[in-house]
């Protein structure tokens, strides 16, 4: 069974995020095994600098690096990322098994986003879509994507 590791920064507070993180992961259960990790996100001030975005997004890239998985392969979401429709995107994480890839990592990053070291090592930048989401219900949106793509490669009908 393929595992996927989700790397995230900062802690879901909202209940309904919550719950609907939980029922995903139980539907995910039957494709994969999934495994989260909590980066813990830095602290700034209301009125952030350039500078000091800067390094909290370096600070939280290390950990971020740290925690991905050996021999993963690594998707970062990011506004500048590759969109793909949702049938594309199941066939794209469907050929990774082709290659070899039995891990696969997504990268959630806080609300100032990614470092360019984290974005670096991802082999795919992914983008959700256009709009700007809060970096919370991204981490339900990407759960709910993974579900309808694991289901549209078993032949399932979720996604119509």
């Amino acid at each position: 069974m393929i595992r996927v590791t989700i790397i995230f920064v900062g802690t879901i507070k909202e209940r309904y995020l919550s719950d609907a993180v939980a029922e995903y992961e139980k539907r995910l259960s039957a494709y994969c095994t999934l495994n989260d990790i909590c980066i813990k996100d830095e602290k700034l001030p209301e009125r952030a600098s350039d500078a000091e975005i800067s390094a909290a997004l370096k600070r939280e890239g290390e950990r971020i690096i740290a925690a991905i998985p050996p021999r993963a392969y690594t998707i970062a979401l990011c506004v500048e990322g590759k969109q793909m429709p949702s049938e594309k995107f199941s066939k794209t994480l469907a050929s990774l098994g082709g290659e070899g890839y039995s891990d696969i990592c997504f990268i959630i990053g806080g609300s100032d986003g990614l470092s360019d070291e984290v974005k670096g090592k991802a082999k795919l930048r992914l983008s959700i879509s256009e709009m700007t989401f809060p970096h919370q219900l991204m981490r339900v949106i990407l759960l709910e994507q993974l579900y309808r793509a694991f289901n549209i490669a078993a032949g399932g009908k979720y996604h119509k």
